[in-house]
């Protein structure tokens, strides 16, 4: 069972999403919350797979709950899909940089939710395909990287860098592994050490790295 906890400040939203989760066999609701206080203490007190997290909260918004359940070494294992109305460049890079496996609208079809809370429980990155394109076009806007993150590129081995490359393309272990003509295995030990290296708390830190290393250039598709 995927056990989930829910985190926004009106009821009624809520309601609709413990609704279309409890129709799931193998999703479990643990607890709510309606403010970013709350969702941090449910976080610790039910160590869930996934959070999925509004971002206008009271008390604590839900960046900053996402930035202290990414910074509680014993909720390493505890996941945050964003989910929110508004659709703001500033919302994805901080809601990703704070820690969030993912960002998604809250207009987004009850089956991309779906999705998404498997995918982050999977330990995998998803951004929604307006949330992904913003990205993209923020950093094709940016100046060359010439700080940490560009430096930080010479921690990584040049199959490494291949490998995570791929990872901000989109890319799933097993097409990393078809792409490079290695087992599915080996892809997963590549990511996992890129990960270490960098610091990165899952997949979609390594998407952001990519990007603010200039590893990946907005634009290039190969």
């Amino acid at each position: 069972m995927l056990r989930v906890v829910l985190a926004d400040d009106q009821v009624m939203i809520r309601s609709g999403l413990r609704a279309l989760l409890t129709a799931e066999p193998d999703v479990e609701v643990v607890a709510e919350a309606g403010d970013g206080q709350q969702a941090l203490a449910a976080a610790r007190a039910h160590r869930p797979d996934v959070i999925v997290m509004d971002v206008r909260m009271p008390v604590l918004d839900g960046l900053a709950a996402t930035r202290a359940i990414a910074a509680d070494p014993h909720l390493s294992d505890v996941r945050v899909l964003v989910l929110t109305t508004f659709d703001e460049d500033e919302l994805v890079f901080e809601a990703i940089r704070a820690g969030a496996a993912g960002f998604l609208l809250k207009d987004a079809e009850p089956a991309e939710l779906l999705r998404g809370i498997r995918v982050a429980a999977a330990g995998d990155a998803l951004l929604s395909p307006q949330a992904a394109r913003r990205l993209v076009t923020a950093f094709a806007a940016a100046p060359a990287p010439t700080g940490p993150a560009a430096r930080a590129l010479d921690l990584l081995t040049a199959r490494e860098r291949e490998v995570v490359a791929l990872v901000a393309r989109g890319l799933s272990n097993e097409e990393i592994a078809d792409r490079l003509v290695i087992s599915p295995a080996t892809s997963r030990t590549h990511v996992s050490r890129a990960m270490v290296k960098l610091a990165a708390r899952d997949r979609a830190q390594l998407v952001v790295f990519a990007y603010e290393s200039g590893l990946v250039h907005p634009g290039r598709t190969s």
